[in-house]
């Protein structure tokens, strides 16, 4: 489904129109391969050189085609296949900008619901607010999911499955946004290299700013993750320890109960045995495994096995 906007730098909000007007922005929400065919007619690029934009697994880069210059990027959202990012591909022609979404995009339609000083004319400026915003979503994310290690840090003595399938899953979302935030980290890298988009002296400055956020989510992305292996550690030795005290434990009390199993086959034997014929044999016999076992009950108490 493709949505036509228009803003100026003097308008509040962003208009709906129906022209392909020079200077607007085409939002392609749930697109489908007829989308792609009417951008390729409207922008001249082959329907194979986007086709890509639908791919949920597309890794962030920029491409210049022709006049067009074509950014993948992936933003925080988690959608099906157990993925927590989703494409966004941005086409920026010499008439429009581009945005080509496979699934409804909750970060396009907040700044197009948003009263912005952006316009739909300003092309460089749009693109980078648009990866800015994608920057600043990426930093929140990461520290939901750091306040979310920080609770099962703090409850490190309650240990469940339901709290190793959380930190697996944060994990697993970490991982997911550094595989996407290097990448476009690259991708901005040469954008300010003027290798594909001429700026303005503001808009290099925007684009360093983005450069800094972007280093800046990377790198607490990192520590994050290196925060869950380290609990996941903590959690190892933690269930190592106490496999060994089970063991420790069911070893002595073994042990402890096969004292008088032994003595009471070794007398229910059908031969001769000392005692055998006093009438306080029995009691004898109770009593030196009683005194046995209370020796090794001692022993194992003292080794800190029971």
């Amino acid at each position: 489904m493709l949505e036509i906007y228009f803003k100026t730098v003097r308008d509040i909000e962003f208009k709906r129109i129906q022209d392909f007007r020079p200077g607007s922005w085409i939002y392609a929400k749930e697109a489908t391969h007829e989308d792609l065919a009417k951008i390729a007619e409207i922008t001249g690029l082959e329907l194979t050189e986007i086709r890509d934009s639908l791919d949920r697994f597309e890794l962030p880069r920029i491409e210049r085609i022709g006049d067009n210059i074509l950014c993948f990027t992936r933003y925080p959202s988690e959608v099906e296949f157990g993925l927590y990012t989703n494409t966004l591909t941005i086409i920026l022609t010499n008439s429009f900008v581009i945005a080509i979404s496979p699934d409804r995009s909750e970060l396009i339609e907040h700044l197009l619901a948003s009263s912005t000083a952006l316009s739909t004319t300003q092309k460089a400026k749009l693109i980078l607010q648009l990866l800015l915003k994608i920057s600043v979503d990426y930093t929140s994310n990461i520290k939901r999911v750091r306040h979310a290690i920080l609770d099962h840090e703090k409850a490190m003595k309650i240990i469940d499955n339901k709290a190793i399938a959380v930190l697996t899953k944060n994990e697993e979302i970490l991982n997911q946004y550094l595989t996407s935030l290097v990448p476009m980290r690259n991708t901005l890298k040469a954008v300010a290299e003027g290798r594909h988009i001429t700026l303005h002296e503001k808009d290099a400055d925007l684009l360093q700013d983005l450069l800094i956020a972007i280093q800046q989510s990377e790198d607490v992305c990192t520590v994050n993750i290196k925060s869950i292996r380290s609990l996941r550690d903590s959690y190892q030795i933690i269930f190592t320890n106490n496999v060994n005290r089970t063991i420790k434990l069911l070893t002595a009390l073994t042990i402890v109960f096969h004292i008088p199993t032994i003595v009471a086959s070794v007398y229910g034997m059908n031969i001769t045995i000392p005692l055998q014929e006093s009438p306080f044999a029995f009691w004898y016999f109770i009593g030196v495994t009683i005194f046995a076992s209370i020796v090794a009950i001692l022993l194992f108490r003292r080794n800190r096995w029971l």
